[in-house]
């Protein structure tokens, strides 16, 4: 059941209602999620700037998608799984590529490592340690991929926490 409804650009505050028109100007309209998050003018420009930033990040977006997924089945929200799937779908994963993502592995070792640790940066932060920084680069991931998994873990966090407290749930 929603909690919060999605806001009309006429509706919104000023400067949401400024956002959300570039974007419908841009993209010819906007998703549940943003028009939502448009009661807060604040939260909606962070997670647009946000969202952006990271999308430059150096990790492949299949193996962002496999880490996003994996944080999403950890968080439960159904809205976000069901778009990950299909960007992972989009990327070109298979079945057995997302079932894995969504337990939090891969069949590929050096991405399984990356994945446990998103996992963990979301879960049990203060479990990190020395080690873990030191098998991720014997992995072969740089110290950008190892920071920017802080990034891509925080913004799957604010899309999950946010549609599950509005909630927003995925069509069926």
């Amino acid at each position: 059941m929603r909690r919060l409804q999605a806001l009309d650009p006429s509706e919104a505050p000023d400067k949401s209602r400024e956002i959300l028109s570039d974007i419908v100007a841009r993209r010819g309209g906007v998703g549940d999620m943003v028009a939502t998050m448009a009661h807060s003018p604040a939260l909606l420009q962070g997670y647009l700037d946000f969202s952006r930033a990271i999308k430059r990040v150096k990790i492949p977006r299949p193996l962002s998608e496999k880490i996003s997924l994996a944080v999403q089945e950890w968080i439960g929200c159904a809205m976000c799984l069901s778009a990950h799937t299909e960007a992972a779908r989009a990327a070109g994963l298979s079945e057995v590529d997302i079932e894995l993502a969504r337990q939090g592995t891969s069949t590929d070792a050096r991405e399984a490592a990356l994945i446990a640790v998103a996992v963990r940066v979301l879960a049990e932060p203060s479990s990190l340690s020395d080690e873990d920084v030191a098998e991720l680069r014997a992995h072969g991931w740089s110290d950008r991929v190892i920071a920017e998994i802080v990034g891509l873990v925080s913004l799957n966090l604010l899309t999950g926490a946010f549609n599950l407290l509005i909630g927003l749930e995925p069509d069926e």
